[in-house]
């Protein structure tokens, strides 16, 4: 479901989503400890959902609609998978690629944040494919300022990643975030700078690129929920959620608790 319109929050709200991004962070810290060869994805889900329990924390995940509920807290991408991989009985593998993404809700705000992390000993194209990926995410970071446009955060990552020799997927998308998981601004990994939306204190989005090396196409597995890569060649996410301040971007998904927020004169955003 995507929430039309852009919703600027207060400090009040970016308080909460703040909140809910250090239990998002702290769940993908727990699911990351748990990865290791001969896990299952089942497993690295169950380590997410504990802390999500123990926080009382809703899954913004869990139930999401589509073409059914989706069925766990957290998606569990290996190598060729990209997005949306539904967790159960696949074993990890040393050398394998492995990105959890997932989502917390508190008091009705949004976080949402991914990794990708190598299993062991791997290749020095996944070692490259993933430096590179997380690299893009920074990139698209450091634009999340006032006065700069969805654009220019799209372009940004795109040239970064296609200078590198990978591709970007049209098909998904960064987007706003808050009361709702998806929520305008949609922010792709491809576009012009320049364009798009203005970016305004109290506008938050999830910057996340996904790249793929070998094509920038993408198929639908059998449970209507799993994208791969076309040619199953390996792929990588990083993914944080942004606030926009009068200033420097904040994440609202970093592990450290003792990030400040700003307060000045956008503070007057309605709650």
């Amino acid at each position: 479901m995507w929430r039309k319109g852009i919703e600027r929050k207060s400090p009040r709200e970016l308080g909460i989503m703040r909140e809910a991004g250090r239990i998002n962070a702290l769940a993908l810290e727990a699911a990351r400890k748990v990865i290791r060869p001969g896990v299952t994805t089942a497993e690295i889900d169950a380590a997410a959902r504990e802390v999500l329990r123990k926080f009382r924390a809703k899954s913004a995940f869990l139930g999401y609609p589509g073409p059914y509920p989706y069925p766990a807290v957290t998606n569990v991408c290996v190598n060729e998978e990209l997005v949306h991989a539904i967790p159960g009985k696949r074993r990890i593998r040393e050398g394998d690629l492995v990105t959890v993404d997932c989502g917390t809700i508190v008091d009705e705000y949004h976080a949402d944040s991914a990794f990708t992390v190598g299993v062991g000993e791997i290749s020095e194209a996944a070692r490259r494919l993933m430096e590179v990926t997380e690299a893009a995410m920074w990139v698209g970071i450091d634009l999340i300022r006032p006065g700069k446009r969805t654009g220019d955060v799209s372009s940004a990552i795109q040239h970064y990643v296609e200078s590198h020799g990978y591709h970007v997927v049209k098909e998904y998308t960064g987007h706003g975030i808050g009361r709702s998981m998806h929520e305008d601004p949609q922010l792709p990994n491809f576009g012009k700078a320049g364009r798009g939306t203005v970016l305004r204190p109290g506008i938050t989005v999830a910057v996340e690129p996904m790249v793929l090396v070998g094509t920038d196409q993408t198929v639908v597995l059998n449970d209507e929920w799993t994208v791969i890569s076309r040619d199953r060649s390996l792929t990588a996410h990083f993914e944080h959620t942004v606030a926009v301040t009068d200033g420097e971007p904040l994440i609202l998904t970093a592990m450290d608790s003792s990030v400040a927020l700003p307060v000045s004169a956008w503070a007057q955003v309605p709650a």
